[in-house]
C-alpha cells in the first residue's frame, strides 16, 4: 500500500496548511499531498473561508521539495482548458516535475451558479470533460494543437514552455459514473480516485473501470486506483487503518488520508508510525 494525504483549503488558514505540508515533506511515508479546487467550502457552511486551489498549490510547491502534489480534482468548467494547460505546464516547471493533474467534470451547482460559470446538464458536463481532456493532453504534449469540438476550438495553439514530465504530468481523474466517467478514465487517466463510499462500492467501480480498459485494450495495471480515507475525530488510527485494509483488499493502490480542520502537523508522525507498525506500507 502507498500513502498520501489531503488538506482541503476550506475552513482553515494558510499558516496551518503550510505547517502541515512542510512537516509531511519530511515524512517519506507520504508520497504525495493533495488539495481540492473549489471556491466555497463543501463541508460545513458554504459561507466559510476557502483558499483558491491552484494559487495555494503553487505556493505549496515552493514550500516543499519532495512531495508530489495535485488537486483532487479541478472541475474543467472553471477554467478554459487552454488556460489550465498553461497553468499546469508552469507549475510542473516550478515544482521540478512533481505535479499531478487532477481533473473532473465538475458538480458544484452552488458556486457555479453564484459565479455565473455554466455547469450544464450531466451529459454536457461529461461531453465537455472529454473535450477538455483532449485539449489538455494536446497542449501539454504536442508542439501545436488544433481542435474543433462543441465546447472548445483551438487553431494551431501553442503552450510553451512545457514541463519536465513527459508526455505530460500524470492525469488523475475523480468520479464514479459508470457509463462515461470511468470510460473516459480508462482511456486517459494514469490515476483514478474514488471519492466516497464503501469498500464494496469501490470494488464494483474498480471492476467497471477494468472492463472499460478491456474494451479499448488497455492494461488496467497502468492506472493507479485510490480512495479517500478520512481521519476520524477521535484520531483512532487503528480504526482508520482497518478501513485502509478493507479498501486494500478491494484493490486500492494508494490511500489518500484526508486531514480535516483544524489542521495540525502533530497528527502526522503518530499516523505514520501507526502505518509502519501495521505493516501496510510497502
Amino acid at each position: 500500500m502507498r500513502f498520501a494525504f489531503k488538506t482541503s483549503p476550506q475552513n482553515t488558514t494558510w499558516t496551518d496548511m503550510l505547517r502541515v505540508w512542510q512537516a509531511a515533506d519530511q515524512i517519506e511515508m507520504f508520497e504525495s499531498g493533495w488539495t481540492f479546487d473549489h471556491f466555497y467550502p463543501i463541508v460545513g457552511p458554504s459561507s466559510g473561508p476557502c483558499l483558491e486551489g491552484w494559487t495555494t498549490l503553487t505556493a505549496l510547491a515552493q514550500a516543499t521539495s519532495r512531495l508530489r502534489l495535485g488537486t483532487l480534482v479541478t472541475g474543467v468548467h472553471y477554467r478554459h482548458p487552454a488556460v489550465l494547460a498553461n497553468m499546469v505546464a508552469a507549475l510542473d516547471i516550478i515544482s521540478d516535475g512533481r505535479l499531478e493533474l487532477g481533473i473532473g467534470a465538475g458538480w458544484n451547482e452552488e458556486e457555479s451558479g453564484a459565479y455565473g460559470i455554466e455547469l450544464g446538464t450531466v451529459k454536457e458536463r461529461l461531453d465537455r470533460f472529454e473535450e477538455a481532456t483532449q485539449v489538455l493532453v494536446g497542449l501539454l504534449s504536442q508542439p501545436t494543437t488544433t481542435f474543433d469540438g462543441k465546447f472548445y476550438q483551438l487553431d494551431n495553439a501553442r503552450n510553451e514552455p512545457k514541463g519536465p514530465q513527459r508526455p505530460h504530468p500524470p492525469i488523475c481523474m475523480g468520479g464514479s459514473g459508470e457509463k462515461r466517467t470511468l470510460r473516459i478514465a480508462a482511456r486517459y487517466a494514469d490515476h483514478w480516485n474514488f471519492v466516497q463510499g464503501t469498500p464494496e462500492e469501490f470494488a464494483h467501480k474498480r471492476d467497471v473501470l477494468r472492463a472499460h480498459c478491456a474494451d479499448i485494450g488497455r492494461d488496467p495495471a497502468e492506472i493507479t486506483v485510490s480512495a479517500h480515507i478520512w481521519v476520524n475525530p477521535e484520531h483512532d488510527y487503528q480504526k482508520l487503518l482497518a478501513e485502509v485494509t478493507a479498501f486494500g483488499s478491494a484493490g486500492m493502490d494508494l490511500a489518500i488520508i484526508y486531514l480535516p480542520p483544524p489542521l495540525d502537523p502533530s497528527v502526522l508522525e503518530p499516523l505514520a508510525s501507526a502505518i509502519v507498525d501495521s505493516g501496510l506500507s510497502r
